[in-house]
């Protein structure tokens, strides 16, 4: 019966019309995932409670007072909240533990109290947070001129989240990106990037002389890379003209190796007196071996002599025979 009638009260509760002013303001906690939060009810008068109903997108739970110096009693009504809600006595204060990142959102307290002016609401907002791990810092834009170093320095958490901050030391300077123009007065300087959220914090460094290093290694890398690949086109320029020099050796090679015969026959006048020089191409036989020989072009003059006087220019041959010479 007793139960019956704490249900009602309850109900009752929820649906109480809210009290203006200091009531209706809202108090944001902030709570780390999967730590524990507290809500700061702060009774004053924790005798005259009598029932504190608590709400968030339907109803959580609602606690009454324990026995004389024991803690209040928590009655869990939604299934999300068990074995993770219990009140602290005297003020009341409500804590959720194991804080899951559906936790968040607007919470309601209605008190009920024994005076006037009997329910009062206290609203809560509550965010939850990651706590922060280790930023990265990295570099970008790197240039140097006149022995002065001019870096992008970039600060960033693993996983980013919600209302994260960053600030630089010993700058000052807001926001994840830094630009500085390191000179070598500066050498012994050392930025350190610091990530908050309202919850946390964490911080990560690099020295100044550590950035000029990596600037001059980055540029002594980048030249060494740009003079191999000047070696390999040089190397394939020579290439390829030692094989265009070779082909073109071989196709000289190959003319020169063209052989012309030319055949001198001295015969007499008599065998042919219409025609005083006739040419013959002599044709190469018609088998050819199977390697490619060179093309050989013969050409034959006949010349006719007189009967007496010209035989005893050609060493004294008879009329009517034929002399050769072969000229290669």
């Amino acid at each position: 019966m007793a139960q019956h009638h704490l249900w009602i009260l309850l109900l009752c509760l929820q649906t109480w019309p809210e009290a203006a002013g200091k009531d209706s303001e809202i108090f944001t906690v902030n709570g780390i995932l999967g730590e524990s939060v507290t809500f700061p009810v702060n009774i004053q008068e924790p005798q005259l409670v009598k029932i504190i109903a608590w709400t968030s997108k339907t109803s959580v739970a609602y606690v009454t007072p324990g026995d004389s110096e024991m803690a209040p009693i928590v009655t869990v009504t939604h299934r999300n909240y068990y074995e993770r809600i219990h009140a602290l006595g005297p003020k009341y204060n409500l804590v959720i533990s194991d804080l899951r990142m559906e936790d968040a959102g607007d919470y309601k307290a209605d008190i009920n109290i024994e005076a006037d002016p009997y329910t009062t609401t206290k609203r809560y907002n509550l965010q939850v947070y990651r706590r922060l791990g280790k930023p990265k810092i990295t570099q970008s834009l790197m240039a140097s001129v006149n022995s002065t170093c001019n870096v992008t320095l970039t600060c960033s958490v693993e996983k980013e989240e919600k209302n994260v901050t960053y600030n630089w030391s010993p700058l000052g300077e807001e926001g994840n990106v830094l630009q500085i123009f390191q000179t070598p007065e500066d050498q012994e300087l050392t930025y350190t990037c610091t990530a908050q959220n309202p919850v946390s914090n964490n911080s990560d460094s690099i020295s100044a002389r550590q950035l000029c290093a990596d600037i001059a290694m980055g540029f002594r890398t980048r030249h060494t890379g740009l003079l191999s690949v000047l070696a390999v086109f040089f190397l394939l320029v020579l290439i390829l003209s030692s094989v265009f020099l070779f082909h073109l050796f071989k196709r000289r090679q190959d003319a020169a190796s063209k052989k012309t015969i030319y055949t001198y026959i001295m015969a007499s006048r008599n065998t042919q007196p219409a025609e005083s020089r006739i040419y013959d191409e002599i044709l190469q036989s018609k088998v050819l071996p199977s390697k490619e020989e060179p093309v050989n072009t013969v050409y034959s003059e006949v010349q006719f002599a007189d009967k007496m006087g010209k035989a005893s220019t050609w060493d004294s041959k008879p009329p009517g025979t034929s002399s050769y010479e072969i000229v290669i």
